[in-house]
């Protein structure tokens, strides 16, 4: 039975990694910026990202989002009040989103209007390592509520991301959090991975994220085929 159950978990991961291949090939023809948006629930992901799709609108940037969750509406109705195109997956039991998921909600949307498009993944810090979306970029979302040492409990979630942001500072001191030794499990983990400190409900730190954000768009764009003529 162990060896079944393992077989059948291969032949999953070996689908969807096909199926990521071909949405990061999609993603690479339009010149959209895939980003997917990871952690536990409760760490303020939906918040950082209804401030940063509404910012990046302000400044001119065309943004959409999908967003994922076991069941209801909530966060996608929360988010489209930013003003931008926002859809919902509802898992109806699954921890993670999965490739065919994200190219089912991609339907008559036209990719190449598109600087970024957010993937809100459900919130688990077990399941979404293993499954990738075809994104350009994985961001590990950790808060202050959390306690230092989540990354050394969950390291492969945080080992599979490209950057680590930090949430919910302004309750940082009532949290006693020790920033210190959270970036340094973070980077124990993920030795040089860039940490970002936000907090999303008083703007702090969202300067810094947004700049990041698109720096690494103008090198994606710079490094996918065909993108030195953009």
């Amino acid at each position: 039975m162990t060896t079944r159950i393992v077989e059948v978990r291969a032949g999953v991961l070996r689908k969807n990694d096909e199926l990521a291949r071909a949405l990061r090939t999609r993603f690479e023809e339009a010149g959209v910026f895939v980003v997917n948006l990871v952690s536990s629930p409760g760490t303020g992901k939906t918040e950082l990202l209804q401030r940063t799709l509404t910012e990046l609108r302000e400044s001119g940037q065309r943004a959409a989002a999908l967003v994922g969750d076991l069941e209801t509406d909530n966060d996608a109705q929360r988010l489209a009040t930013s003003g931008v195109p926002v859809r919902q997956i509802n898992t109806h039991g699954r921890c993670h989103l999965e490739a065919e998921m994200i190219s089912q909600h991609l339907d008559s949307w036209d990719l190449a209007s598109l600087d970024y498009l957010f993937i809100e993944n459900v919130g688990n810090l077990v399941c979404p390592a293993s499954y990738d979306l075809g994104e350009a970029l994985r961001v590990a979302l950790l808060s202050v509520t959390e306690g230092e040492d989540k990354p050394l409990k969950y390291p492969t979630i945080f080992n599979s991301a490209d950057s680590a942001v930090i949430t919910k500072v302004d309750l940082a001191e009532a949290c006693e959090f020790d920033r210190e030794r959270a970036i340094a499990a973070i980077r124990s983990v993920r030795p040089g991975m860039p940490v970002l400190e936000v907090s999303a409900k008083r703007g702090t730190g969202m300067a810094a994220w947004l700049a990041d954000l698109e720096a690494r768009r103008l090198a994606w764009r710079q490094g996918r085929p065909g993108g030195a003529s953009t």
